[in-house]
């Protein structure tokens, strides 16, 4: 699954739109989906994405609920 797939996964079971993440990203929407179709996304980024969703990073995101999206 790429990137774009599972953070809109992520997305979806914070019940946030992309605009909402890339506002607590500190992003524009515009920057953040050009961000999201080209998947230039450091690891830092990813962290950060984390951070903002209240999740665990592993090279996966780790929801509260124990649910995986593995990247």
């Amino acid at each position: 699954m790429s990137i774009e797939q599972n953070i809109k996964i992520l997305c979806v079971k914070n019940e946030i739109s992309l605009a909402q993440l890339a506002k607590r990203l500190n992003m524009s929407p515009q920057s953040f989906n050009q961000k999201l179709k080209r998947e230039s996304f450091s690891l830092d980024d990813l962290k950060s994405i984390a951070i903002v969703t209240n999740c665990k990073f592993d090279c996966s995101f780790v929801l509260a609920s124990g649910d995986k999206i593995e990247l």
